[in-house]
């Protein structure tokens, strides 16, 4: 089994778990489960793929693998949506985001930030005036942003305007993900 496979395979076993009210029933051999590291899993609804919870840590606070499964386990009451019913699973597609460590973007300037920034490869986080927000390198490429757009929709999902990104103290970071899912619920995982 791939490693892309089995992290799939072990957020969907904490859903089932967590929804069902079951005990996990999902193991890992690849070593890499053991080593910190952060980690977003996104629910999806099959077939109109619209969010169904995106919950994560951004940063290696856990060993991936426990990551992995309190990030599904979140997901599945993720504040926006209404709880994960064992009637959904069959319809929700699973996908794991592996992330590597955030790191400041140093840019003088809008214009230069802005160049610092590449869509389908990088992940933001602002923080600013104690507001926090973040989005998943796969979003803009979902919405076809460029990388002006992604920050602009970065400031508002920390509940900032727009243009905070622009603002002297706004703090930006990057970082970087593998990402797995499922092509259909509980079927093929593909790595994008």
């Amino acid at each position: 089994m791939s490693f892309g496979s089995e992290a799939v395979g072990l957020a969907r076993a904490a859903i089932e778990s967590e929804v069902r009210g079951t005990p996990i029933d999902c193991g890992t051999t690849d070593d890499r489960f053991a080593d910190a590291s952060g980690a977003f899993v996104t629910l999806s609804t099959y077939p109109g793929h619209d969010l169904r919870g995106c919950i994560g840590f951004p940063m290696p606070l856990f060993q991936l693998g426990r990551a992995i499964e309190e990030a599904a386990r979140a997901a599945c009451h993720d504040p926006r949506f209404p709880d994960l019913r064992e009637g959904e699973l069959d319809s929700v597609t699973v996908e794991v985001t592996v992330l590597t460590v955030p790191e400041g973007i140093v840019a003088d300037g809008p214009d230069e930030l802005v160049s610092e920034v590449v869509i389908g490869r990088d992940g933001l986080i602002i923080e600013y005036g104690g507001h926090r927000g973040l989005l998943l390198p796969q979003v803009p490429v979902e919405w076809g942003w460029d990388a002006r757009e992604f920050l602009a929709h970065l400031s508002l999902k920390a509940g900032l305007p727009p243009d905070a990104w622009t603002y002297k103290g706004a703090r930006i970071s990057a970082f970087r993900g593998k990402i797995y899912t499922e092509a259909t619920p509980y079927g093929d995982i593909t790595e994008r």
